[in-house]
């Protein structure tokens, strides 16, 4: 008996303790990093945006839809992120694959009050071209073009541990 009560307890704070699964910046790494595949997309305001145009910087490219909760969960720390990089070569670009829904996106853009540029990618090409299987779907591109990791899922990417992947990317961790 006391042997079953001390297993629970020590369940019952293993559990209390863990950490917020999604401040895991767990990133899924190719063996070796790969060129991106390249693209062109519409922003909202009508202007093309490439991958080609962000050279020298490096990407969190994220793709997302208004319709998706962990989407909207992690977006107001990615503006944070996006806050305090922009000018140290970081480029955030959020893919929309809403279909046919540009009002809709430009409200929920609004309302969470982004500033880093959001494309259309309404037929999902360039989501399947990056293998996107759910959102969100975030891939970090280098300052070269290279795609060194995929991350699934919500993430807070204002966390230390976010903090501390995109300073290693940008090369700003000592």
């Amino acid at each position: 008996m006391i042997i079953r009560t001390l297993a629970l307890l020590v369940l019952l704070f293993a559990t209390a303790v863990q950490a917020d699964p999604y401040a895991d910046m767990t990133v899924e790494r190719p063996n070796a990093p790969v060129a991106a595949p390249s693209f062109a997309l519409t922003d909202l305001s009508g202007a093309k945006v490439s991958l080609a145009s962000l050279s020298g910087k490096v990407v969190l490219l994220n793709f997302w839809a208004t319709w998706c909760g962990p989407c909207r969960t992690e977006m107001p720390g990615m503006e944070r992120v996006w806050q305090r990089y922009h000018d140290h070569g970081l480029a955030i670009v959020a893919v929309s694959v809403d279909e046919g829904g540009e009002e809709r996106i430009n409200k929920f853009v609004r309302r969470l009050n982004l500033s880093y540029p959001i494309l259309l990618d309404p037929d999902s090409e360039i989501a399947e071209l990056y293998g996107v299987s759910g959102l969100p779907a975030s891939y970090l591109i280098d300052s070269e073009g290279r795609l060194v990791g995929r991350l699934e899922g919500s993430r807070v990417w204002d966390s230390p541990e976010g903090i501390s992947l995109i300073e290693q990317l940008l090369g700003l961790s000592h």
